[in-house]
């Protein structure tokens, strides 16, 4: 196979992106997570609650916007605790 320009570009952007992944702490890990998992348990909830009429189309997104901005609060959290700041409650 012949190595190009372009092939080299992409294995670099490859490799700088698993580096910054790596990056990540502990505290970040855990809390983007369960950042995650929370996010993906409301979204269930509200499309559930959409499907049966209970709330609109906006009102679902809205509360799945809302449970992603606390999930990026969550990590966000983290990787503060990780690079030891103190973080307030």
């Amino acid at each position: 196979m012949k190595f190009t320009s372009k092939h080299t570009a992409f294995f670099a952007a490859a490799a700088l992106g698993l580096s910054l992944a790596a990056c990540e702490g502990p505290n970040e890990n855990a809390m983007e997570d369960a950042g995650e998992q929370n996010a993906e348990m409301v979204e269930e909830k509200a499309d559930a609650m959409e499907d049966a009429g209970q709330i609109t189309d906006a009102q679902e997104d809205a509360m799945v916007d809302n449970a992603e901005d606390k999930a990026d609060a969550m990590e966000a959290k983290g990787e503060a605790m990780d690079d030891g700041a103190v973080v307030a409650e």
